[in-house]
């Protein structure tokens, strides 16, 4: 009998590891008041952009104290949990915290997630006048077996999407303070206003195209070019590709 049960649970199912797209949400406030309010101003435009997609909460560039050397506030993951899914995500886990903090995520329903690599240093606390950053949503996704990832909706200020392992193709417009980067080349079909990154692991023959060159950053195998230095006229705001030329950027009209 014990024979024939086994055979049927296998049969039934099987565990397998997965790789899936994923979303960190790196937090730089605790105060949930202001994170809100940063990402009601920073989604207002695509509120149906994460289409419910997985999160996970990261904590690893949480001051550890405030501006008057006290330990920060805990955090109610319960209310953080209602206020990331109010904007169309699924917050499964958390990365980057301390032990107390772990605790409550666990008490609150949230796995915990290892680090992808060691956490930056927890920065110290802002002065008392500075504003509270905006959080930064980090969209990471492994690219298809095709090779391109494709994105069709706008990438905004503080978004950032990594094709890892291939190209990647953006048919919307990249606005000022997102990013786009691939470990292959970068395709905008649409103003290219925000960052461009190619060949994030050093592959030198990546290319950057726009149909509309506007970018305040280019970069390729780790050259990069910002807007501190115009762009010339045959190339701004219009048809562009960016490519190495030994050490060097070359932006040519398309």
């Amino acid at each position: 009998m014990a024979d024939v049960s086994a055979a049927r649970t296998k049969a039934v199912f099987e565990f397998k590891s997965a790789t899936l797209p994923l979303i960190a949400v790196i937090l730089k406030t605790s105060d949930l008041d202001v994170l809100a309010e940063a990402l009601d101003a920073q989604l207002a435009d695509s509120p149906d952009f994460f289409e419910q997609e997985p999160v996970v909460i990261d904590l690893s560039q949480l001051p550890e104290q405030d501006e008057d050397g006290e330990a920060t506030a805990e955090i109610d993951f319960a209310a953080l949990r209602s206020l990331l899914a109010r904007h169309q995500t699924q917050p499964i886990a958390v990365r980057g915290g301390n032990d107390t903090q772990n605790a409550a995520a666990r008490a609150a329903g949230l796995s915990l997630a290892a680090m992808p690599s060691a956490p930056a240093p927890r920065p110290p606390a802002p002065p008392a006048e500075a504003p509270a950053e905006a959080p930064q949503i980090v969209r990471e996704v492994p690219v298809p077996a095709n090779g391109t990832l494709l994105i069709d909706k706008p990438l905004r200020s503080g978004q950032q999407v990594y094709a890892r392992g291939g190209d990647v193709v953006v048919t919307a417009v990249v606005s000022f303070g997102a990013e786009v980067i691939a470990d292959g080349n970068v395709h905008v079909y649409a103003p290219l206003r925000g960052k461009a990154i190619a060949g994030a692991r050093g592959n030198t023959e990546a290319r950057i195209f726009s149909t509309c060159m506007e970018a305040q950053l280019v970069a390729i195998a780790g050259i990069y070019r910002t807007n501190e230095v115009p762009l010339p006229d045959p190339v701004l705001g219009k048809s562009a590709q960016v490519r190495l030329d030994g050490k060097k950027l070359v932006i040519d009209a398309i």
